[in-house]
Order: structure tokens, then C-alpha cells, then sequence
């Protein structure tokens, strides 16, 4: 029997808030306003399950951007992402709406703990049929400490440790109710057969968690795993736990480099490396014609602010950048301080520069821009002809970006998605009902994870 052959995962990278991850999106003429309210994110939903998509995902931040300037005047005034609803109940309205678009949300490992975590996402992957996936994070700085009666950001590897077991914690108590437990046999009164559901009697270094789970498994095992660090450290964490990781590439030879090392990681740490997916971020702009899709850049670009990028780069990076000399480069030691390593090493490669500074920051890193990542811009065909070269030697697919919504997405599904399809790249029909079958990763038993880690 021939093997099928190999095809795209599409998710969309959403947020629960007044723009994209392109702060400037809110002020695209066509992007709805209506985003507090469950119609804006079911029409997106219905969009994305009409072309097909695997999943759509909210990004998250458990602060208001506020360290820019020492406060949030600036993040409010400018709409640079002041708004973050509650990704979990923004998708279960999505989840109302669609029946095989697989559905994601951030939950942090620095701010919650695992057995309320194990128990809202096993939760959500019952009420969804299994659709769920949990974006693994360990958050950023000292706001969301701050909120969190901390009094600051714990260091970065140390996050990582503590996700470590957290994670743990988590899919231990996802095997305490163990495949086939609930028997409800009205005649004999026997509802479950206790031997098949068991505490977990967790006892660690940052965390004691006795159980067991309250929540059965649901029908694709449990939720995805979804995991986005870029770091040293966050590269292992990946190669550990996750199935999805959204990853950023500057270029594709870059690309290339990196989608490897993480499937080495992967085969090193003993997975299959088959069991990870690799989806980069990338933002389309896509119209009938390429002279259309050029204007339509050209607007898309003047809609940032320099603005939008200060304030995100201070959220990321947990640092000040308001009063600082636009030129002096920074220490050694601010350098190791910073939060977000992944986005500090890339201003470091692209500037050349062992000690940035502000706008070394600011011209390499494109944060508040259309610069901060790959643009793929072109009618349908042109856009599907870079993608395919992508796919075809540095990822499994691709987490899509938008610069106006629900615009993009409508534009993707309506001009991209079909030349995708013709070519054998993309699904015209959803395979599974679950997320895990439409991703193509195999449905865990309990205990699997152990014997893989």
C-alpha cells in the first residue's frame, strides 16, 4: 500500500483582544470591532473549519503591556494589545460554533497550578469531543508577577525547571482514570471499577498533588500539546513534551537549520520525531492579483506606530526601554536578565552586535511591524508557491498570522487554501473528528508519556 502523501498543518494564531498579534491590525479599515463579543471569534471559527483548517489558537498574557514608561497609559491610548480575555472561554464559544476545528488556548506553568490546569483542559477536550490543545508557557515578567502577588519574574531556566514538573504533575493526572474505567453497569450498581482509576500521590520539588483527577479521558487520549520556546533551554523543553511547537524563522535557510535540530532534539530526548509537528509563523497577504496584494502591504505596513513596538518589546523582554539612550548598548548582565532569550538572540544574530542596543532592538527585531517575521505576499499561486517550498524542507505547516480580521483568514481560505488543495498539500476534507487525527499524532494511552520520557 502506497503511503499518503505528506500534508500540511494550518492553524491560526489568534488573541482574545482588540487586535492581532499585529498591534496596528485594530486600525485596518475592514478589521471588525466586535471582538468582546462570541460572534466576532464564531465568525472567525466558521471561517477557518470552511478551509479546512487543523486548529486555531489563542496566544496570552496574564498582564496589560505596562513596563514601557513604567505604566499602560501609552498600551490603552494606542490599543498596542491592552484587552486579553480569557482564551479558555473564548474558545469554548468557538467550540459552539464548529464541530472539527481543533482549538487551542495559553495556560502558564508559572501562575497556575497543575491539577486546575489538568482538570480545565481535560474539561474542554470532553466539551469539545477532542478538539483541545494547551500552549504551554511560562510567562514573561514582572507585571504578570505583579498581578499574581509575586514580586517579580522568576528566572528563565528556572521557569523551565518548574514547567519540567509541572508538565509531570499534568499528564500524570490525565492517567489516573485509565482507558475503559467507566463500565456503568445500572444492574450490578457498579458505576467505575476502582482499580482502574488511581491517585497520583505527586510529591516534587515545587509541587505536591495527591488526586485523583475528577475528569475521565476524553476521546483523542488528552489535549495536544502545544509549546513555542525558542530558547536553549525552551528547545529542550519542546523536545520533551511537545506535539506542536510554533516556532519563528527569519528565512527559510535559517528555517532549515532549526526544523532539524529540533527533530534531533526530539529523537535525542527518545520520541519519534514524527510525533512533533513544526509550524512557523507566518503572516499572508494575499489577493487576486500580485499589484493588488503589493497596495494592500503598503497599507497593511502603515498601519504601525513606533509606539506599538517599543511597548511589545518591553512586555517580552521585561525591560524599560523608555528612558534609556536610544544608542547605548546594553550589559552583559541586562542582556542575561532579559525574558524572552529567543527574541534577544535574534537581534543579536541580525545586528551583529554582542551588546545591542535600544535601536538595535528596534531595527532588528521589527516588533510592532510587518518586519518581525516572514511576509508571504502574491496572488493565491504565488503565495502557495513559497509555501510549498517551505514545506517541502523546513516545517510540517505553518501557524498563520493575521493583519486584519476576520479579513485575512477569509482571504486565506479564499485564494490560498485551494491552491494548496490542488496540489496535494492541503486536506479538502477533515480526516477525524478529534484534533489529534486531523493533525495526524497518534491518540496517547495512559502512561505512554512515561514510557517516552
Amino acid at each position: 500500500m502506497s503511503k499518503s502523501p505528506r500534508q500540511m498543518t494550518l492553524v491560526a494564531f489568534l488573541q482574545a483582544q482588540n487586535c492581532s498579534n499585529y498591534a496596528g491590525s485594530w486600525r485596518h479599515a475592514s478589521s471588525m470591532t466586535d471582538y468582546l463579543s462570541p460572534e466576532y471569534y464564531q465568525r472567525i471559527a466558521r471561517t477557518l473549519e470552511a478551509g479546512k483548517f487543523d486548529m486555531a489558537f489563542f496566544d496570552d498574557r496574564l498582564a496589560m503591556p505596562d513596563i514601557y514608561g513604567d505604566g499602560h497609559q501609552d498600551t490603552v491610548k494606542y490599543g498596542v494589545r491592552p484587552i486579553k480575555l480569557d482564551p479558555t472561554t473564548v474558545l469554548m464559544a468557538m467550540a459552539m460554533a464548529t464541530s472539527k476545528l481543533g482549538l487551542g488556548a495559553t495556560y502558564s506553568t508559572t501562575y497556575y497550578e497543575p491539577f486546575h490546569v489538568a482538570r480545565l483542559f481535560a474539561s474542554l477536550d470532553l466539551m469539545t469531543k477532542g478538539r483541545v490543545a494547551w500552549n504551554v508557557v511560562t510567562s514573561m515578567n514582572n507585571s504578570e508577577a505583579a498581578n499574581f502577588g509575586r514580586s517579580e519574574h522568576l528566572e528563565h531556566d528556572l521557569r523551565y525547571d518548574r514547567a519540567d514538573e509541572f508538565m509531570e504533575v499534568v499528564m500524570g493526572h490525565w492517567d489516573t482514570w485509565q482507558e475503559g474505567a467507566i463500565i456503568a453497569d445500572k444492574a450490578a450498581e457498579i458505576f467505575a471499577d476502582p482499580e482502574m482509576v488511581k491517585r497520583l500521590d505527586h510529591q516534587g520539588q515545587y509541587f505536591n498533588s495527591r488526586g485523583p483527577l475528577t475528569v475521565p479521558r476524553s476521546p483523542q487520549g488528552h489535549p495536544v500539546i502545544l509549546q513555542a520556546g525558542q530558547s536553549g533551554r525552551g528547545l529542550a523543553f519542546a523536545a520533551r513534551w511537545a506535539e506542536v511547537v510554533f516556532c519563528k524563522y527569519p528565512a527559510l535557510e535559517n528555517g532549515k537549520k532549526q526544523y532539524q535540530a529540533l527533530k534531533d532534539g526530539v529523537a535525542n530526548a527518545g520520541r519519534d520525531p514524527d510525533s512533533l509537528k513544526i509550524a512557523p509563523e507566518l503572516k499572508i497577504i494575499v489577493a487576486e492579483t500580485e499589484s493588488q496584494a503589493k497596495e494592500q502591504r503598503d497599507y497593511i505596513a502603515s498601519l504601525s506606530r513606533p509606539i506599538d513596538g517599543l511597548i511589545m518589546m518591553g512586555e517580552t523582554l521585561n525591560i524599560d526601554f523608555s528612558g534609556r539612550p536610544y544608542e547605548l548598548p546594553f550589559t552583559d548582565e541586562e542582556l542575561a536578565a532579559m525574558s524572552w532569550q529567543g527574541l534577544r538572540d535574534k537581534v543579536i544574530q541580525i545586528s551583529g552586535k554582542k551588546n545591542p542596543s535600544v535601536k538595535d532592538f528596534v531595527e532588528a527585531s521589527g516588533r510592532g511591524t510587518l518586519n518581525d517575521g516572514p511576509v508571504f505576499c502574491g496572488t493565491g499561486a504565488q503565495v502557495a508557491d513559497q509555501m510549498e517550498e517551505w514545506f517541502k524542507s523546513a516545517c510540517d505547516g505553518f501557524v498563520l498570522s493575521a493583519t486584519s480580521v476576520p479579513g485575512t483568514y477569509e482571504d486565506i481560505v479564499r485564494l490560498v487554501v485551494p491552491e494548496l488543495q490542488k496540489r496535494g498539500l492541503f486536506r479538502k476534507e477533515y480526516t477525524d473528528t478529534t484534533l489529534r487525527g486531523n493533525v495526524g499524532l497518534a491518540k496517547p494511552r495512559a502512561g505512554d508519556w512515561r514510557r517516552k520520557n
